[in-house]
């Protein structure tokens, strides 16, 4: 078979990412009482897989034009091929390989037969959660700008069960956890879910391009509805309002306009008040592990993480 798909797949693995997700499942795994087995290693790389899946593909619908400091998948390939149309399809192709591969990392050896099927249930979940979420992000712009509920559920579907939570699951259902330290990683996983994306959402307006590897122009011109965007809106005077309807979803927004929409975010109080969000579900996190005993190297590895995935810059 052609080893283009593989090439591109392996460039776009190795090109950077926190790999949050497959650190989360091993340490769902550490917490339930188990060892960095090749079995959850596995698990643990079919989920950066099938993200690798699902970002190839966010970007395609968000007609993003860099992911990790390098052009996007279908912009790679649209510039080889000197065809956008043909790079996007080809795009869609690669990210439907990462989810064939992503199955066969998850499944092909299988744990013990009952962690198996917990496993399949909480992969099938996180599947159908996160192509929810995407649906929701997807159609957000046809609903208005100050609509904070909508925000809030494309963070929970999108972000906080698909970062945090399933994966943490995936990999605690592997070392044979119960109902009781899934729950105990699910009031610990979706503080910190939310944090992360609240941050995110920060850093695509305010952060700088050099550490994000991502323009401060892409979240504005695609009109992502976003909790930081919803409370300036619902605290807008007439003027900034007209000014976010008018910039806001532009896709020929440029930097100045930018700049006018971050003045908002700041004199709204929109930018301090997701701060404080980010504060304070980083502490309900916090508390979520001191309620629970776990194996201490795996608490005090999941209080790292909280800590980096809420102050990072990139």
């Amino acid at each position: 078979m052609p080893g283009d798909v593989a090439s591109v797949l392996r460039s776009f693995l190795d090109s950077g990412g926190k790999r949050l997700r497959p650190v989360m499942c091993v340490l769902g795994h550490r917490a339930g009482g188990g060892h960095d087995d090749d079995t959850v290693l596995r698990v643990a790389a079919g989920l950066e897989m099938f993200h690798a899946f699902a970002l190839i593909h966010d970007d395609i619908m968000d007609n993003s034009a860099t992911r990790r400091g390098r052009p996007t998948v279908h912009q790679a390939l649209g510039a080889t091929y000197n065809d956008s149309a043909l790079g996007a399809g080809a795009a869609i192709l690669v990210g439907d390989m990462a989810l064939v591969w992503s199955n066969e990392l998850l499944y092909a050896h299988s744990p013990l037969a009952d962690r198996a099927a917990e496993l399949r249930r909480i992969v099938d979940a996180m599947h159908q959660e996160v192509i929810y979420g995407q649906y929701l992000d997807l159609t957000a712009p046809l609903r208005p700008l100050a609509d904070l509920e909508a925000a809030w559920q494309v963070i929970r579907y999108k972000t906080a069960k698909y970062t945090c939570e399933r994966p943490l699951h995936a990999g605690a259902a592997l070392a044979g956890a119960d109902t009781a330290l899934l729950a105990a990683l699910t009031r610990y996983a979706l503080p910190l879910g939310d944090a992360f994306q609240l941050r995110d959402d920060l850093l695509g307006v305010f952060g700088d391009p050099q550490h994000t590897g991502k323009s401060t122009l892409d979240d504005l011109r695609e009109g992502k509805r976003t909790v930081l965007l919803a409370l300036a809106a619902q605290q807008a005077t007439t003027t900034q309002q007209r000014l976010l309807d008018g910039t806001v979803g532009n896709p020929h927004l440029e930097a100045e306009d930018a700049a006018r929409v971050r003045e908002v975010l700041e004199a709204t109080g929109a930018r301090s008040t997701v701060e404080a969000m980010i504060a304070h579900r980083y502490e309900e996190a916090l508390a979520a592990l001191d309620a629970v005993l776990l194996p201490t190297h795996a608490t005090t590895a999941l209080r790292t993480i909280a800590a980096l995935a809420t102050e990072r810059t990139s």
